[in-house]
């Protein structure tokens, strides 16, 4: 299954991608938004279930993406996370997972614009594969783990480099307000190869050049072991969103360094997920 959170004319509305009469449509599934959706119990079967005749449908083409869910009671982010970006970065393989946050705030619909802050000249690209929880969890069992994993969605972790690099502590640089897409789609894992272990080509492009390409197997930490380690520390809710790192080829590790100064299109796309596409402008 395909799901949404979709801005309409009368408010947000949680969707399912669907063929309702031969057509390809967004169907409502009853709820304000798909963090609310993922908040039931039988939010799957209800899901399953959509496509009756009552329910009000949306045309994919004119859709206007929120964030997939966009009030997340958190956003858990993980660094260094694949071998190539480490080493690009200088940096020695970690024994764990290097985990920072995000704030709701900071997140954007798959095609809304990107604001460059004038604070920055730079602004960096990060396509990643994100978890989205489906079901509340707290020092998951590895099978506890996995069933609570709703799907996966695409994230670009927009990073104001300058900023995030004033001190050892990444946050400042990564939690600018309206700075982060995800969406357009959660996926649920059984439409996926490898299931809640994904094995999914991730790709960024700039103006049409490809700027970073791997796949998701090679993740050092999987989509799995970092719900497990996360909801050892903290509960994780439904609609919660774990962004599971970028690998190589960032503007900042670039010899010499490439970044975002306004009018780009940023393209990041992962197979099977769908793509965020936005255009930079400036402050």
């Amino acid at each position: 299954m395909k799901l949404a959170t979709l801005r309409t004319s009368t408010g947000t509305r949680a969707v399912k991608l669907a063929t309702v009469d031969g057509r390809e449509l967004l169907v409502d599934l009853g709820e304000e938004e798909l963090g609310a959706f993922l908040a039931r119990p039988d939010w799957a079967e209800r899901a399953a279930a959509a496509g009756g005749d009552d329910a009000a449908t949306y045309d994919p083409a004119d859709a206007d993406f929120a964030p997939v869910v966009p009030r997340p009671s958190k956003v858990v982010c993980v660094g260094h996370n694949y071998t190539n970006h480490i080493n690009e970065m200088g940096r020695d393989l970690p024994a764990y997972p290097t985990l920072f946050t995000k704030f709701a705030d900071t997140l954007l619909g798959a095609h809304d614009d990107i604001e460059k802050p004038a604070e920055t000249d730079a602004l960096d690209w990060e396509v990643e594969l994100v978890v989205v929880i489906g079901a509340p969890v707290r020092r998951a069992s590895e099978e506890e783990a996995a069933a609570a994993i709703a799907g996966f969605t695409v994230m670009n972790d927009i990073s104001v480099r300058d900023w995030q690099f004033r001190t050892i502590e990444w946050t400042q640089g990564k939690i600018w307000d309206s700075s982060t897409p995800v969406g357009p789609y959660l996926v649920t894992p059984d439409e996926l190869p490898g299931g809640v272990r994904p094995r999914l080509t991730v790709r960024t492009t700039v103006d049409g050049q490809v700027m970073q390409e791997d796949d998701t197997a090679t993740l050092l930490f999987d989509p799995v072991m970092l719900v497990r380690y996360i909801s050892t520390i903290v509960r994780l809710n439904p609609g919660d969103l774990i962004a599971t790192g970028t690998p190589a080829g960032v503007g900042h590790a670039r010899d010499p360094q490439v970044y975002l100064v306004g009018g780009e299109s940023v393209v990041t796309e992962i197979d099977g997920l769908g793509a965020c596409v936005n255009r930079v402008v400036k402050a």
